[in-house]
């Protein structure tokens, strides 16, 4: 009797302590224009408890007792901080900090005073590399005439500099006569759109590397008819003007992978490898991860299992193989996650190898989720001791997907690489909407593979081409004998997912700065057999593989010389020229011609079409914001 009467007043003491828990609600909204804020980090007063903002700029946070102040950080904006009275629900307004750019706050954790009212290039020798902790401030007064803007994001500064993106050398023009023959592999990563994004909604013009036109066109769904027949993949084509040219042409290549429900899916054994090296220490990162994460694990099945590998100084197994219906369980582990120490990225991606081999699915999905900021600085680190890791493991039949976070130390080159070599998909996810979007609303697509080693390989007909280029792909080109080489790796596309390629054609008979020839040769004389009868204007080849096959099936279609107004084509069409456009003006190609913002924002405004997700509204508020910040002089960093 006595311990049952211990036992109740035990239970009446934890039900009143938690009682002086409350749970604050509240939003956080612009001060000026008003709007919602998605992405604040709302932190609890001397703890380590915080939460993001959602995309309607609302929270929920339990407070215990004895805390009595909430902080609100977000890029671009003062901090501010709140005391709670009794209050449960608040609305928080926060200034941009965008209308002064003359001053900057650098914040260092070994500040040298020398570095105060120091020129931009001096503050930035002085902070390379430091973007641990915090423990002095210092102001610069920089002349307005100097283009030099470094944000804050968490205890550091963010700088273009310390990014490091893959060099991009454009696609050129093509003499069928020359070069009848145009071959690529397809790529289903949207990462560069979301990262471009990034770079504009925080005032900056984004690096030209950054900017892969493929990447953004294909970071949009298209409405394609799947494949009909039992293949898994089915092309289609559109042919009209190019929008920057009148004289040109532009050709639509569309690929639509077999739609399979999600109910239908196979059973998936998924290795969640997350970075938590002190570069993930940042509300963008670590947080944003682990919110992605947990919604990936709402999609699971009973049959699907999860395990997490974390890397940092070492590599280390925190979950082993658990089903998909211990939700609880799963997350428990992901919110545990804390960032600290260097990055031992080689290790860790051995080790999520190794576990998922010892848990393999012969006929289900095996596969490697990479989270990371791609900032690997011990053990294999480079591009090429990355590649080889890779592609050594992915042998063994385990796919391997990237999830980019982050921004001022971002390492797009070695995440680019890994998801090529790994037989798998690339995003880079800059808000929680964006992990919706990737882990929800294209789940099949992402984790999914319905054909692999997708190739395309294109022949022009010199009688209807006088000239070709292939806009973007630049690093998907492939040799022409690789077409037919089952050994040779290429593109993969997951269920449901789009593909489109852009070319643009100068047509037989127009000749302007880019149709080009040589001299006629020496020792040998090469005369050109051209059909002139055919009405072809190309023929369009690819392979792909089923995802368990090792031989490469082939289909073609021909492309006849019939094009239609740009009014008459499809509005899928329409506004996947507008965005390439825009991605030419980003790049400030060579090849732009007569591109402007107006004009291709014009485009993809009547190109909207069904647009409930609001991905092209997005698109259209983000070129007009590009063609404002390509006027400013405070448009990129220098």
């Amino acid at each position: 009797m006595k311990k049952i009467l211990l036992l109740f007043i035990a239970l009446g003491i934890l039900n009143s302590a938690r009682a002086t828990d409350r749970t604050v609600t509240g939003h956080v909204n612009d001060a000026n224009s008003q709007q919602p804020l998605m992405g604040v980090q709302v932190k609890l007063d001397d703890t380590k408890t915080s939460v993001l903002t959602n995309a309607k700029g609302a929270f929920s946070i339990q407070v215990p007792q004895g805390v009595h102040k909430l902080s609100f950080t977000y890029l671009g904006y003062s901090t501010k901080t709140i005391v709670l009275n009794k209050q449960s629900k608040i609305t928080v307004y926060l200034k941009s900090q965008s209308g002064n750019l003359n001053e900057i706050t650098v914040m260092s954790r070994n500040a040298d005073p020398a570095v105060v009212c120091a020129e931009p290039a001096a503050i930035h020798n002085q902070l390379q590399g430091r973007v641990y902790g915090l423990a002095a401030t210092a102001k610069s007064k920089v002349a307005s005439s100097q283009r030099f803007v470094t944000p804050i994001v968490g205890n550091y500064p963010v700088t273009q500099e310390q990014e490091s993106y893959k060099g991009v050398a454009e696609n050129g023009f093509q003499n069928p006569k020359d070069n009848p023959l145009s071959t690529f592999s397809i790529d289903v990563d949207a990462a560069s759109y979301s990262n471009v994004r990034r770079f504009i909604n925080n005032g900056q013009m984004p690096p030209k590397d950054a900017v892969r036109i493929e990447e953004m066109i294909n970071y949009f769904s298209y409405n394609l008819p799947a494949p009909s027949n039992g293949e898994p993949v089915a092309i289609h084509t559109e042919l009209s003007t190019a929008p920057w040219n009148s004289q040109h042409r532009l050709l639509r290549i569309g690929l639509k992978a077999r739609v399979v429900q999600t109910d239908k899916l196979p059973a998936s054994n998924l290795v969640f490898l997350v970075d938590v090296s002190g570069s993930m220490d940042a509300p963008n990162k670590l947080p944003l991860l682990q919110s992605s994460l947990k919604m990936l694990v709402d999609q699971l099945r009973p049959q699907d299992k999860v395990a997490i590998v974390v890397y940092a100084g070492a590599a280390g197994l925190i979950l082993p193989s658990t089903p998909g219906n211990q939700k609880t369980t799963i997350k428990d582990a992901i919110d545990r996650l804390h960032a600290g120490g260097s990055t031992a990225g080689g290790e860790g991606i051995k080790l999520a190898y190794r576990t998922a081999k010892q848990n393999f699915l012969k006929a289900g999905n095996n596969r490697v989720i990479l989270a990371t900021d791609g900032d690997f600085n011990v053990g294999a680190s480079t591009d090429e001791d990355m590649e080889k890791l890779i592609e050594q493991e992915r042998k063994s039949g385990v796919f391997l997907s990237v999830l980019g976070y982050g921004m001022g130390n971002y390492k797009d080159s070695k995440m680019e690489t890994l998801a090529d070599k790994g037989n798998g998909n690339y995003a880079y996810i800059d808000n929680i909407t964006e992990a919706r979007k990737t882990l929800v609303s294209e789940f099949g697509g992402t984790l999914f593979t319905v054909a692999k080693d997708v190739k395309l390989q294109l022949e022009f007909n010199p009688a209807k081409v006088a000239s070709y280029r292939l806009i973007g792909y630049e690093n998907r080109m492939l040799n022409k004998e690789d077409f037919n080489n089952d050994l040779k790796d290429a593109g993969d596309m997951g269920a449901g997912h789009n593909v489109t390629a852009l070319y643009e054609i100068i047509p037989a008979g127009v000749h302007d700065r880019f149709t080009h020839s040589v001299d006629p040769l020496k020792y040998q004389k090469q005369e050109a057999k051209v059909d002139y009868v055919s009405n072809d204007m190309l023929t369009i080849k690819f392979r792909y593989k089923e995802p368990n096959g090792l031989v490469s099936k082939l289909s073609q279609a021909i492309v006849l010389d019939k094009p239609v107004s740009l009014q008459s084509t499809s509005v899928d069409f329409r506004f996947a020229a507008a965005v390439a456009e825009v991605g030419m003006l980003l790049r400030e190609s060579e090849f732009k011609q007569n591109s402007k913002y107006d004009d291709a924002i014009k485009l993809a405004r009547a190109a909207k079409g069904d647009d409930h997700e609001g991905y092209r509204a997005e698109f259209i508020k983000l070129a007009e914001s590009a063609r404002l910040l390509s006027k400013s002089s405070l448009a990129s960093v220098e």
